[in-house]
């Protein structure tokens, strides 16, 4: 097994600056006030519990009515009057202007009536806002005033900061020389945002800091000349956080920069340097409208220096190429009844995200294709259509001609169900689709090699009877199929035109047994419910007939009770069987919940399956070269397929299913899958797989694993507090001895900040996972740090996690 080591991280960019030390950012604010001077209430009992601050500001009621207009209403204790009209208000002093409200021991008001100057201690409180001050001079005629060592806070916004002097402009704006700003708790000084210049525009939600440093413990760890951060999460124009990516010879370095275009249209423009590649350019936009919404994003680099180093020797790709990706996304809808929805993805080459991924994100690399589609469907009463053209890139270095998929160009559905009184019901079931792909027809296999339009008419008529004690159906469906192929420069004999009628034709019958049942002093219905089911297809030759959408299905419990052996439309397989089934289930009798279900069943075949992705139905496989599928086409009966749905309580639920070979004496297929989650929060997963070699025949060929597959599956997420997450997953491949995914993370959640530290281990297979020789190990350390209220560092990886963990929920770390 070889192994690639990519040791990578998001970081901090300039932690280490030599300017920290001078100039402007040697300005220090005011020492902080103590919790109990900035309207801090710590919850005590009444702590929610999903709060993650210790408090909350709340801001007191006003001492004074406001009065009317724009007049000041004041009181004090003492009142002095001098000759000139000058007032000086003593003792404790409350003038209210508005929704603006000072608390002084001693107020100045000149004669001119404009202007009041206050020493303090003071206090300004207006609107959701209270600054503390030693002086402050206060406009009477309009909401201008200047603190002098001011401590504020927005109490809604959650923030407070010091600054040297606070200044209210005319336009309800707040100006700040020499300040900070945090939306950390009174008593930490976790992180905060000192500048020499501060502007505060609640109003837009918006700040802007001049010659401004982030510090850690007051420690200085970043440098702005100027930046712009929000105050609340309304979006923003502006640079956002930088993400930084180090391996053991490459440095990384993204720069987004994020325009707010309008309320309904956004955009992120991101530049990334990378070091031993060069530099790429990517960028996304979204926009919303009434009835749709979408978004196109892409990158591109236009000289790629290392972009044949890390492909394969069949590569096309050289050092110097150009490469990039384009993924385009629209939907909407014309009326209720009517939707669409549009796609375009594509990509330089089959290695793009490999090398380069969608972003910082985890699991953003793991793309194996790009879709494209056009698609229109409308649902009425009785029909529903649908129209589309669809294909997708697929994502293979190199890609070989008969991987190449096929286009549908175009595929035109037309669906209807009509039911009368009695159980009697019709179906009608249609489609013509022109599939198309650009391939070489003589080097790609002859059922793969034409073009051609094909159309399928699959009308049904049954019956149902339908009653608590069972039901009985009776149902009938004839398929029929037309082609007009095109095999271009390939020389065959092949007949161009082709059709193709099958009947097929099913009973399904059950019955339903209740009976009341109490276990551990609680009250249910049990039920057992006995099923059989036959299915008829006669066979038909389709030698001829092209491959275009078609797999054959692995055996599932689903399976028992179709008559459908393939998937697609270009084979019918044929069936002559009789299947015989067992379930019983136990219902909480006060919900109707289910709690338990289990099913026992098995095929019988009446004739042996002639009909192979071949399509002749005079020869069966080989015994000797395909003796997995010779074994497959001729056995009288098929696994015994147990199944068990079991949900313990509220919080525990497991799912298994075992197919069993009772002829041979061995299993073929089992998965069991267990999980726990708690109100709280904690996910534990626990899952198994065993499959023996061959038995899935819908997996291509690079899929198709030489040995008998067994795997173990183990992740959890656990909410250790209401600050820490803890996640894990170990994904391991016995029959190899090998891990194929290792997983572990912390997320920390703070009052102000978030942390998100994970470590991952993976095997990449290089697309041929029935070969472990080229398979190579990658590594990653990730790192996204989040400053609430001002941004974070780091790509975030929360759909990866919730991905590979099921029932996971990663918790926000966005504002408290």
């Amino acid at each position: 097994m070889g192994k690639r080591l990519s040791w990578t991280w998001t970081a901090l960019a300039g932690l280490a600056s030599a300017g920290l030390t001078t100039g402007p950012l040697m300005a220090a604010p005011p020492e902080p006030l103590p919790a109990d001077q900035l309207d801090w209430q710590p919850w005590g009992d009444a702590r929610p519990a999903d709060a993650l601050c210790r408090g909350r500001y709340v801001m007191p009621d006003y001492r004074l009515p406001a009065p009317r207009g724009d007049k000041v209403a004041s009181v004090s204790d003492i009142a002095d009057y001098g000759e000139e009209g000058e007032t000086t208000l003593g003792g404790e002093v409350l003038l209210r202007r508005g929704d603006a409200q000072l608390e002084a021991p001693r107020v100045r008001v000149p004669g001119s009536r404009e202007t009041a100057y206050a020493e303090g201690p003071l206090a300004l409180r207006d609107s959701g806002l209270l600054v503390r001050g030693e002086s402050a001079e206060l406009s009477l005629n309009s909401d201008a005033a200047s603190i002098d060592s001011a401590h504020y806070v927005a109490h809604e916004q959650r923030l407070r900061g010091d600054a040297v002097r606070l200044a209210r402009l005319e336009d309800g704006r707040y100006r700040l020389s020499e300040a900070s700003f945090t939306t950390c708790e009174p008593g930490s000084d976790f992180w905060r945002l000192v500048g020499h210049d501060i502007l505060l525009d609640r109003e837009q939600g918006v700040g802007i800091a001049t010659h401004a440093r982030l510090e850690l413990g007051k420690v200085p760890v970043f440098y702005w000349p100027w930046v712009r951060f929000p105050l609340d999460e309304r979006r923003q124009t502006g640079f956002l956080w930088p993400t930084l990516g180090l391996s053991s010879d490459s440095l990384d370095y993204a720069q987004p920069f994020y325009w707010n275009i309008a309320p309904n249209h956004d955009a992120t423009l991101t530049p990334r340097s990378i070091s031993d590649r060069g530099l790429l350019l990517g960028g996304e936009y979204r926009y919303l409208f009434e009835q749709d919404a979408g978004q196109v994003e892409g990158a591109y680099i236009v000289d790629d220096r290392k972009a044949g180093d890390d492909a394969s020797d069949a590569s096309v790709l050289e050092n110097g190429d150009a490469r990039w990706y384009l993924d385009y996304r629209h939907a909407g809808r014309v009326d209720a009844r009517t939707r669409y929805q549009l796609r375009y993805g594509a990509a330089s080459d089959g290695r793009y995200f490999d090398d380069f991924g969608r972003g910082f994100s985890e699991g953003e690399s793991d793309i194996g294709s790009m879709p494209r589609l056009a698609q229109i469907d409308q649902r009425g009463d009785v029909w529903q259509l649908q129209a589309k053209a669809q294909g997708y890139q697929k994502l293979d270095d190199p890609l070989r001609e008969r991987d190449k998929p096929f286009y549908r160009l175009p595929s035109l559905t037309a669906n209807a169900r009509w039911a009368q009184g009695g159980g009697l019901y019709q179906q009608w079931r249609s489609n013509v689709t022109h599939f198309w792909r650009d391939v070489d027809e003589t080097r790609v296999p002859l059922q793969e090699a034409a073009n051609g339009t094909r159309l399928h008419l699959s009308p049904a008529i049954g019956w149902r009877l339908d009653e608590s004690w069972g039901y009985l159906e009776p149902r009938l469906a004839w398929l029929a199929t037309a082609y007009q192929l095109d095999y271009g420069k390939r020389d065959t004999q092949r007949d161009e035109s082709l059709t193709r009628s099958v009947p097929v034709s099913t009973l399904d019958a059950g019955l339903v047994f209740e009976r009341e049942l109490e276990l551990g002093g609680r009250g249910y219905r049990q039920t057992l419910e006995p099923r059989v089911n036959y299915a008829y297809v006669p066979a038909r030759d389709q030698a001829d007939f092209p491959d275009f959408d078609t797999a054959e299905q692995a055996f599932s419990w689903h399976q028992l009770w179709s008559p459908y052996r393939f998937s697609g439309s270009d084979r019918v397989g044929d069936l002559n069987r009789l299947s015989l089934g067992l379930d019983s289930r136990l219902l909480a009798d006060e919900t109707g919940r289910e709690r338990l279900s289990v099913g026992l069943g098995q095929a019988y075949y009446l004739e042996d399956r002639r009909i192979d992705m071949g399509g002749d139905p005079d020869t069966l496989p080989d015994p000797d070269t395909r003796p997995v599928d010779y074994y497959r086409a001729t056995r009288d009966r098929s696994p015994l397929v147990t199944r068990a749905d079991w949900r313990l309580n509220d919080h525990w639920r497991s799912r298994w299913q075992w197919l069993y070979d009772d002829h041979r004496e061995q299993t073929e297929s089992t998965s069991l899958a267990l999980q726990y989650r708690a109100d709280a929060g904690h996910v534990l997963n626990f899952g198994y797989r065993w499959q023996l070699e061959g038995f899935d025949p819908s997996q291509e060929d690079e899929d198709v694993v030489s040995y008998n597959r067994e795997e173990f599956d183990l992740s959890f997420a656990w909410k250790a507090s209401r600050h820490v997450d803890l996640i894990g997953r170990l994904l391991y491949d016995n029959t190899n001895d090998r891990a194929l995914e290792q997983l572990a993370g912390v997320q920390w959640n703070d009052c102000c900040y978030g942390l998100q530290l994970v470590w991952r281990e993976w095997i990449d297979d290089s697309d041929t996972a029935n070969t472990i020789e080229d398979d190579l190990t990658d590594r990653g350390v990730f790192l996204r740090f989040v400053f609430k209220g001002l941004g974070g560092v780091g790509g975030e990886a929360d759909r990866y996690f919730e991905e590979a963990i099921p029932g996971y929920r990663a918790t926000a770390l966005g504002r408290p």
